[in-house]
């Protein structure tokens, strides 16, 4: 069983179009996933740094302490 491709489809088997219109999908699907990796990586960075001061994280127990440091 042989395939034949049409002048219109690529070795994807999609046309032009559909190949535009996936990668349109696919960067914006892209950039909405780094956008919300950034977002939680601030986050954690704001919850618990991931260089400790000099006493380490026994500095952050309680909430009053982490709340001075980032003021």
């Amino acid at each position: 069983m042989s395939a034949h491709l049409d002048s219109s489809t690529s070795t994807s088997g999609l046309t032009e179009a559909e190949a535009k219109e996936f990668h349109g999908l696919f960067v914006s699907g892209f950039i909405g996933f780094t956008v919300i990796a950034i977002v939680a990586h601030i986050l954690v960075w704001n919850w618990r740094p991931w260089f400790p001061g000099v006493n380490g994280y026994s500095a952050l127990d309680t909430v009053h302490t982490a709340l001075s440091q980032l003021v």
